[in-house]
């Protein structure tokens, strides 16, 4: 390909670069790069690659000049009126890497999300499939080694080239130790030294392990014996060539790190035995995923209730394609789920268990692979590039039949879908907040599911107000488990009003007496405890005693938290890490006090009340690694950790056989929240987190510190009372018109001006009056009016359940963005559309 293209008078040469002389062809492709663009773009396909285009493959092609690897949505016929569509350069897949059924998810996402095709694709294809473009010089061999017409510069760079054969630009610039280099890549061009190479190149590689192997002429026994019998020194080596022996007998292959780590012999040892030509080494691509042996094994008998209430979803599902099973919390809802999918995988259909959190998956995956093995996968975004585009491949396939992640695994290429199960259905996880598309992979699976017509499995001990309005009014299938498996029962739950207590101390109150009498003794009884904080860090903010000075973000109009372990300030909406403060920058006192407490004061006044105890934290802070999670999980399993004190991380389903006492140490902070949603939160959250107690057969106890004791939804939360919790809470929605009785949109507006966003937010709110003046709240500040330096404003739209006119709203909030972005002083506002927001 000894082709050379000067863009200096701007022309698109891609043609002639790529594609031999000929008679075009007249099919197009409809191609989804990755993107925010108002719509996919056409390309034309050229004769010669017409043959390999097909929907689902990627091609490589140019827009503005930069090169994109996209994937084709449809072909067809009908060439663009306004524009000469550029050909496609290269396709790069021979099999299509997703079916028909991801790019309806994709469209769906980006029409009922308010996003593009473009954005759905960034969030839904691993790393590996999204290419990066360099551009290459590449050595032109025909021309020999003949550089007498080369000057100095000309000279370094083919003699470089007659070396490497292949030059990335920068690596011409080290060599002419300059970045003006252009020049002379144009006249070594020109003079057929090497052509210029623009490619897409992919980062995914496979995993490559070295085996040993043994010399064929010693599998003769006779052989063998012979040379272990004469073997007269180097005794580390005899060692270990018989763990070799050993391992293959018992393995039936060897890698050299398994021979290394079993002999404790060296590199230079194994080396030894390779040249004496009694080893060989060879290095073979391995699978990055653990390989277990495919078999069901189900060792456990459901209880009278549970098989009662799998038989009604089996019935359920042949009415309704959705069921909601409501089952409190430690009634076993997981062993459904095992059934279920046991059912399905013998049907050879696949499955896909979502659940909202990391931390989850840890713990079920060790409980489905003991009863699936090799069958179940797990996928989420703590593992690395290579391991999820194995899983991409093995799911695509149908060789994996089940998959255990979060959110993002419903993006995966199921091949035969025949189950979703979505457990802890009401967690907030599941909406994605940033960056677009702002999707709740709950609904978006129930979508999914009809692409296949595949059944959803719906679970939550405290179902989400919409979801349990569905089956009230018929939409899904409702089955309840109201008892405990087992012989365990609904904890018994205690407030304890700490308002007497802060009179006294005129501090907040972290730990009650009476919850430390009652963690002490459930320590004495060899049992543990789970305490509940809200707040990660060691203090939400520091106050000066003087002045009332608070320190707060740069960037962001919030209060910083001090985290004592790394002794720095924090901002907890942007990231970003300060310095200590000793000195009040209003008043230069030195006198600081600590408002409120974070799981990391928690952990440290526990260790002075109990300091006999194991304490440990589960929090953002303390599990960031990939296996942090289920490090932090196995050991409290396995007793080695007496108290855990964590947030929302220790509430979401996690289950644990010695655990008797949970402490809520600051309810009034989960109920004090300026949002619609505060009560269903606040009961979810201490419903859940009391859920965690006497899971087995003991009593559990649940004990609330609240100086509020009379709010409305704590005596909902004593009695585990949660239809009595629903029927108070959907009168209040329905009396001030919120969801499930109204579809939510929140447009948020973002400009490092003030006055801009408020103009922004003011032009789009009166344009949109006309139609849906009586829908509209806003435009308003936040709570938090500014983050990372943007301010921000609101305007919210409160709909009726009209598909036409939220249809009309959707349309009219684009057109909006494209006014706003063609506004000479507002175009650079940023519009967020937030539909469903939470």
């Amino acid at each position: 390909m000894n082709l050379f293209v000067d863009d200096s008078d701007g022309a698109d040469k891609s043609a002639e670069l790529f594609t031999p002389l000929g008679v075009w062809g007249l099919l197009y492709a409809e191609v989804i790069i990755p993107l925010a663009l108002p719509k996919n773009y056409t390309w034309s396909i050229p004769d010669r690659l017409q043959e390999q285009v097909r929907v689902g493959v990627r091609v490589e092609v140019e827009l503005r000049k930069k090169r994109y690897a996209g994937v084709i949505k449809t072909l067809h016929n009908n060439k663009p009126a306004a524009f000469d569509p550029k050909y496609i350069l290269n396709v790069l897949d021979v099999e299509p890497i997703i079916h028909d059924e991801q790019l309806k998810l994709w469209q769906w996402i980006a029409d009922y999300y308010l996003c593009t095709e473009g954005e759905v694709m960034a969030a839904a294809l691993p790393a590996h499939f999204k290419l990066s473009s360099e551009t290459i010089l590449v050595y032109n061999e025909e021309i020999g080694e003949d550089f007498t017409t080369l000057d100095h510069d000309e000279y370094l760079v083919a003699e470089a080239l007659l070396i490497r054969k292949e030059l990335k630009l920068p690596e011409v610039q080290q060599i002419l130790d300059t970045s003006h280099v252009y020049p002379v890549v144009k006249r070594l061009i020109e003079k057929r030294v090497c052509f210029v190479w623009e490619s897409l190149k992919e980062t995914y590689s496979a995993k490559k392990e070295t085996f040993v192997l043994l010399n064929p002429q010693y599998d003769n026994e006779d052989q063998l014996s012979e040379l272990l019998n004469n073997w007269s020194r180097a005794p580390k080596q005899m060692e270990l060539l018989l763990s070799y022996l050993h391992l293959i007998k018992t393995e039936g292959e060897v890698s050299k790190t398994a021979l290394l780590k079993k002999s404790g012999a060296s590199d230079a040892q194994l080396k030894g035995l390779v040249e004496k030509d009694i080893l060989f080494l060879e290095k073979r691509s391995v699978d990055r995923l653990q390989n277990l042996p495919r078999n069901v094994s189900i060792d456990f008998e459901l209880t009278a209730a549970q098989q009662k209430a799998l038989d009604e979803i089996r019935n359920s599902f042949e009415a309704k394609p959705v069921c909601l099973l409501h089952g409190v919390t430690g009634s076993g809802k997981t062993l459904l789920y095992i059934k279920l999918i046991e059912e399905y995988i013998k049907k050879g259909k696949q499955v896909l268990y979502l659940l909202p959190e990391i931390a989850l998956t840890a713990q079920i995956i060790r409980r489905l692979q003991k009863h699936f093995g090799g069958y179940i996968g797990i996928y989420h975004s703590k593992f690395n590039q290579n391991e999820r585009i194995e899983i991409w491949n093995k799911i695509k396939s149908g060789e994996m039949k089940v998959v255990l992640g979060a959110r993002s695994s419903l993006f995966l290429p199921f091949a035969d879908l025949g189950l979703i199960v979505c457990d802890e259905e009401h967690d907030s996880s599941y909406k994605q907040q940033q960056p677009a598309p702002r999707y709740n992979s709950r609904d978006a699976a129930v979508y999914y599911a009809t692409v296949f017509g595949a059944k959803v499995l719906l679970g939550s001990g405290t179902p989400s107000i919409e979801t349990y309005y569905n089956t009230q009014t018929e939409k899904y299938s409702l089955v309840e488990l109201n008892e405990r498996y087992g012989e365990g029962e609904l904890p018994a739950i205690e407030l304890i009003d700490t308002k007497p207590l802060f009179k006294q101390t005129k501090e907040k109150v972290m730990i009650a007496p009476a919850l430390q009498k009652a963690i002490e003794e459930s320590l004495l009884q060899k049992k543990q405890v789970i305490l509940f904080q809200n707040r990660r860090g060691y203090t939400p903010h520091q106050v000066c005693k003087a002045c009332g000075w608070i320190p707060n973000c740069r960037y962001c109009d919030v209060s910083l938290t001090y985290h004592k372990f790394k002794n720095k300030l924090q901002c907890h909406y942007c990231g970003t890490i300060y310095p200590t403060v000793t000195t009040c920058e209003a008043c230069g006192s030195h006198d600081f006090m600590q408002q409120n407490f974070g799981t990391e004061k928690v952990e440290e006044q526990l260790q002075e009340l109990i300091p006999h105890a194991k304490i440990a934290r589960m929090d953002y802070d303390t599990v960031s690694g990939k296996t942090a999670h289920d490090q932090l999980i196995q050991n409290f399993e396995q007793h080695r950790i007496d108290v855990l004190v964590g947030t929302q991380m220790v509430v979401k389903g996690l289950d644990f056989e010695h655990v008797n006492l949970v402490g809520i140490l600051d309810a009034d902070s989960l109920l004090s929240f300026a949002d619609f949603r505060v009560n269903e939160r606040g009961f979810q959250l201490m419903e859940q987190v009391s859920g965690r107690a006497g899971r087995k057969d003991a009593l559990g106890k649940v004990m609330i510190q609240v100086a509020n004791t009379n709010h409305p939804v704590l005596k909902y939360v004593v009695a585990h009372d949660y239809k009595s919790f629903y029927a108070e809470e959907i009168q209040g929605r329905r009396q001030f018109f919120y969801p499930p009785f109204s579809r939510i949109i929140q447009l948020t507006f973002r400009h490092k001006h003030k006055e801009v966003v408020e103009a922004a937010a003011q032009l789009v709110a009166e344009n949109m009056k006309p139609l849906f003046v009586n829908y509209m709240v806003g435009p308003a500040e936040p709570v938090v009016n500014r983050i990372r330096n943007q301010y921000i404003m609101e305007l919210l739209f409160k709909l009726p359940k009209d598909a036409q006119l939220i249809h009309q709203c959707k349309e009219m909030i684009l057109a909006q963005e494209i006014n706003l972005h063609n506004h000479p002083n507002l175009k650079s506002v940023v519009i967020i559309p937030d539909v469903d927001k939470i």
